[in-house]
C-alpha cells in the first residue's frame, strides 16, 4: 500500500475556516498530481490523505467532480484524477463546417485543431471541450479527439421538420450544424412535414446517440414571408423579446422631455439644426447646423441623442441593452438595442420637439482641421427632418421648389456643403482609404416577396453626414484621452505580415507596388487605390486590398484606426443603435461633471470590448444569413436562365460569382468546369488550368447559366456558358540557368 502523504496542506488553516469538515485544499491537490507520474483514483487518494471519517470523504468526491467541472482536472475512464496539461489535453470551443467536420478553438490560443465529421457527432459548434492531438495529417493540420465535453451551450435551436416512414426528425437551419434532432412521437406538439420549428434539446448527442428533441413552437411553413428573419435571429441567439422589468421600466417614461430636464443644459433651440436621414429611417441619432465664421472657416455643430440621460448603468434597460449591443437591421425589419419609447420618441430627434443631446461645437479652420472644439450636455429643438436625396437635390441640382419650401435653412444647407467639400479634401490629402464598393437594397413587394434587388447609390448629401460624424467622433476620442477617461476606442489595425506578403505577391503579378516598406501606412493605400482607378481590373484590386487588412473592433487601448488614417477614434454618434457610444457619451457626461470612472468600472472596459466585438459580428453573420435565404428565393423561378457576372471570391472548390443585374452571387464548382483540371493559387486569386492555361481570375467578367437552388442550404449553383473578357494563357517562364 501507498504511504500516507507526510508533508502538509499550506491552504489547512483556511479550508477549516471555510468548511465544518475541512479537505484538502484545491492548490493541495493540483500539487500531489503534478507530482505523480500517473493519474489517481479517489480511493487511492482518500487511502494516501488518510481520511477515515465518511463525510470528509464525500466532501473530498465533490471538490474532486467540481475541479472537473471547472476544468482543473479531467477524469479519465478508468475513473481516475489527472492534470490536464500532464495528460496533453487543450480546453477549447468547437465550431462546426457545413461539410461535417469541425474545429477546437484552444482557450490558450495557438493553431486551431482539426475534429473529423466522426468526432463532431458528439458535439454542437460552441461547445466547451478538452481534446488531445492524436495526428498530423497529410496538410499538416494537428487531428484533435475530443476526450471530455465540459460545457454544452445548445439547448435550443429552430429548424425544418421532417417526417419519413413514421420517424420524426428536425434539420437545423444552421449549416453549420450536421445532427438530425430525432423527435418522439409524444414531443412532435402537432407539427407538420417542412414547417419551421423550435426544438429543445432533451439529450445531447454521443458517438452511438444522435440528439433527441422536443418541439416547443411551430414557426410557421417554410417559405412563409418573414420565415428568413425568424430563422436567423434563433440561429444566431439574437435576444429579441424585450423582459418584462425592462419594459416596466420603460413605461415610467413620459412621451415629452419634462422642463426639469432642461435645467442647466446649452440650450440651442434657436439654432436652426436639421435632422439628415434616408427616406425610411424611424430613429434619428445625430442632428447638424454649421455656420461660416466671419476670419475664415466654420463652426461645425454635432448633436447627438442623449441616450446616457435615459439608460442608467445597472439598471435592466442598461443590462438588456449591453445584452444586445447593438441594432440588427434585416431587410424591412429592425431588432431594436432600446425600446420603441427611447429609440423611436424620446431619444429620436424629431422635428419641432424638444430634445436632450451631447453636443459637439467644432471649430473648422479653411484647410479642414479642426482647430478647436468643446463639448455640452444640451438641448436642440430639430427645425426639419431632411432626406438624403432632398438635401442633395436643394444643394447640388438647385430644385427650386424644395429651395423655396426650405428658404430659412437654404444658407445652412449650403455651408454644411462647404464645410463637407473642405473636409472631404483634407480627408484624401491626410491619406485615408476610400473603399468605393457598391451596396445593394431588397425591394418588397406587399406580400414580403423579392421584387427586385438595387444599388446603392450615394451623393454628396451621404458624404456630408459621414464627415460631420467622422469629425466628432475624432472630437469625442481626444476628448476622453485627454481627460484620462477609460472607454471604447474604435481599433482598426493594418495588415498583419502573413497577408501583407500575400498582397505584394498579388500586385507584383499586376506590375504594381504598395508603399511603406514592412509597416504600409494608409496613405500608401490610398495611392494606390488613386493609382488603378481607371484600369479594369479596379475593382478586383480594391477587393484584395480590403482583405488585406484586419477587422476592426472595440477596445479600452487605443491603437488608432488604420482605414481612416487617425490617431485615436471612438463611435460616439449612434448611441441609440450601438452600445459602444452609450459609453462613450457615459465617459463625456462624467468628464464634463467632474465624476471619475470606479476602479470596478474601468475593469469592465475589456470585457465591454470584446461583448460588443462580438454582437457586431453576430448582427452581420444573422442579416447575412437573411439576406442570402431572400436571394435564393427569389432566384427559385430563374433556373436555366443565362445572366452576366463578376467572380468576386476564388477557392479551392470553385468561382463565386455575382450577377451583375440582380446582385446576386452563386458558386460555380470546380468540377463545373470542363476539359481540364484546374489548380487555385491562392497568391493571384485564381484557378488555372492545367493543360490550356485558362485562367479564372478574381474580377473576370463571365456568362452563367443559373443550373440549381438550394433554399435549405441558400446556396445557387451557376456553370460558365461564355466569358465576357479574353482569359489569356499563361505564359510558362523558361528556367533560369543555373550558375556554376
Amino acid at each position: 500500500m501507498r504511504k500516507k502523504i507526510k508533508k502538509k496542506d499550506p491552504y489547512r488553516e483556511r479550508e477549516a475556516q471555510k468548511y465544518e469538515h475541512p479537505i484538502a485544499s484545491r492548490e493541495f491537490i493540483l500539487d500531489l498530481l503534478a507530482e505523480r507520474e500517473s493519474p489517481i483514483t479517489y480511493k487511492q487518494l482518500i487511502a494516501e490523505l488518510d481520511l477515515t471519517d465518511p463525510e470528509a470523504q464525500e466532501a473530498l468526491r465533490r471538490r474532486l467532480l467540481a475541479m472537473v467541472r471547472d476544468g482543473q482536472l479531467l477524469q479519465n475512464r478508468r475513473g481516475a484524477f489527472g492534470l490536464i496539461d500532464k495528460m496533453e489535453l487543450l480546453k477549447g470551443y468547437v465550431i462546426g463546417h457545413k461539410d461535417g467536420f469541425g474545429f477546437v478553438v484552444p482557450e490558450e490560443g495557438g493553431e486551431d485543431l482539426f475534429l473529423s465529421a466522426r468526432q463532431m457527432r458528439t458535439v454542437f459548434p460552441n461547445d466547451e471541450v478538452l481534446v488531445r492531438v492524436a495526428n498530423i495529417d497529410s496538410r499538416g493540420r494537428r487531428e484533435g479527439v475530443i476526450a471530455e465535453v465540459l460545457v454544452r451551450h445548445t439547448h435550443e435551436l429552430v429548424g425544418r421538420f421532417i417526417s419519413k416512414s413514421d420517424v420524426f426528425f428536425v434539420q437545423p437551419a444552421n449549416q453549420r450544424i450536421n445532427h438530425d434532432i430525432l423527435i418522439p412521437q409524444e414531443a412532435r406538439q402537432g407539427a407538420q412535414q417542412g414547417q419551421m420549428v423550435v426544438v429543445q434539446i432533451t439529450e445531447q448527442p454521443s458517438m452511438t446517440m444522435r440528439p433527441v428533441g422536443k418541439i416547443v413552437k411551430i414557426l410557421g411553413d417554410h417559405m412563409a414571408p418573414g420565415m428568413e428573419i425568424d430563422v436567423a435571429i434563433r440561429n444566431h441567439e439574437l435576444p429579441y423579446e424585450w423582459p418584462e422589468k425592462v419594459l416596466a421600466e420603460a413605461e415610467k417614461f413620459s412621451p415629452r422631455v419634462p422642463d426639469i430636464d432642461l435645467e442647466g443644459r446649452f440650450d440651442a433651440r434657436k439654432l436652426p439644426f436639421v435632422t439628415i436621414d434616408g427616406e425610411d429611417a424611424k430613429d434619428f441619432d445625430d442632428a447638424v447646423y454649421c455656420e461660416a465664421r466671419v476670419q475664415g472657416g466654420w463652426i461645425l455643430y454635432v448633436a447627438i441623442a442623449d441616450v446616457s440621460h435615459y439608460v442608467k448603468p445597472y439598471t435592466e434597460l442598461d443590462k438588456e441593452s449591453l445584452n444586445r449591443g447593438n441594432s440588427v437591421y434585416f431587410p424591412g425589419q429592425v431588432i431594436p438595442m432600446l425600446p420603441e419609447v427611447l429609440s423611436n420618441e424620446l431619444c429620436s430627434l424629431k422635428p419641432e420637439v424638444n430634445r436632450l443631446t451631447l453636443i459637439c461645437k467644432m471649430e473648422i479652420t479653411p484647410t479642414g482641421k479642426i482647430a478647436d472644439y468643446q463639448f455640452h450636455e444640451g438641448v436642440i429643438y430639430s427645425h426639419a427632418r431632411l432626406t438624403y436625396n432632398q438635401v442633395h437635390a436643394i444643394v447640388a441640382e438647385n430644385d427650386v421648389e424644395l429651395q423655396k419650401r426650405y428658404k430659412k435653412l437654404l444658407p445652412h444647407l449650403k455651408e454644411l456643403f462647404s464645410v463637407y467639400r473642405t473636409l472631404h479634401a483634407a480627408r484624401l490629402k491626410r491619406g485615408a482609404i476610400d473603399f468605393d464598393l457598391p451596396e445593394t437594397k431588397i425591394i418588397f413587394s406587399s406580400d414580403r416577396k423579392i421584387e427586385r434587388i438595387v444599388a446603392l447609390t450615394r451623393n454628396d448629401a451621404h458624404r456630408l453626414i459621414e464627415e460631420c460624424m467622422l469629425c466628432a467622433n475624432i472630437c469625442a476620442a481626444r476628448f476622453l484621452m485627454k481627460h484620462k477617461c477609460p472607454s471604447l476606442f474604435r481599433v482598426h489595425e493594418g495588415p498583419t505580415p502573413v497577408k501583407l506578403m500575400d498582397l505584394r505577391k498579388f500586385l507584383g503579378e499586376l506590375g504594381l507596388a504598395l508603399g511603406g516598406g514592412e509597416e504600409p501606412t494608409s496613405r500608401d493605400y490610398a495611392k494606390l487605390l488613386e493609382k488603378i482607378a481607371d484600369r479594369p481590373e479596379a475593382r478586383l484590386i480594391q477587393t484584395v486590398l480590403l482583405r488585406s487588412l484586419s477587422q476592426a473592433v472595440y477596445s479600452p487601448d487605443n491603437k488608432g484606426h488604420f482605414g481612416l488614417a487617425f490617431d485615436a477614434y471612438a463611435h460616439f454618434t449612434s448611441p441609440i443603435r450601438r452600445y459602444p457610444d452609450l459609453l462613450v457619451h457615459r465617459g463625456i457626461r462624467k468628464i464634463l461633471r467632474g465624476e471619475h470612472t470606479s476602479v470596478k468600472e474601468d475593469a469592465l472596459f475589456s470585457k465591454y470590448g470584446e461583448h460588443c466585438s462580438m454582437t457586431e459580428r453576430r448582427a452581420d453573420d444573422a442579416t447575412r444569413e437573411a439576406v442570402d435565404w431572400l436571394k435564393c428565393e427569389f432566384m427559385q423561378d430563374k433556373v436555366g436562365e443565362e445572366f452576366s457576372g463578376m467572380i468576386t471570391s476564388v477557392t479551392s472548390f470553385g468561382l463565386f460569382v455575382e450577377l451583375t443585374e440582380v446582385y446576386v452571387e452563386g458558386l460555380i464548382h470546380i468540377s463545373m468546369l470542363r476539359n481540364d483540371y484546374y489548380q487555385f493559387d491562392p497568391v493571384k486569386h485564381a484557378l488555372l488550368g492545367e493543360r490550356s492555361g485558362k485562367r479564372y481570375r478574381l474580377g473576370d467578367a463571365v456568362k452563367i447559366k443559373v443550373v440549381r437552388v438550394d433554399l435549405d442550404q441558400r446556396q445557387i449553383d451557376f456553370v460558365i456558358t461564355d466569358e465576357l473578357v479574353e482569359v489569356r494563357p499563361i505564359k510558362k517562364k523558361r528556367p533560369k540557368k543555373k550558375s556554376l
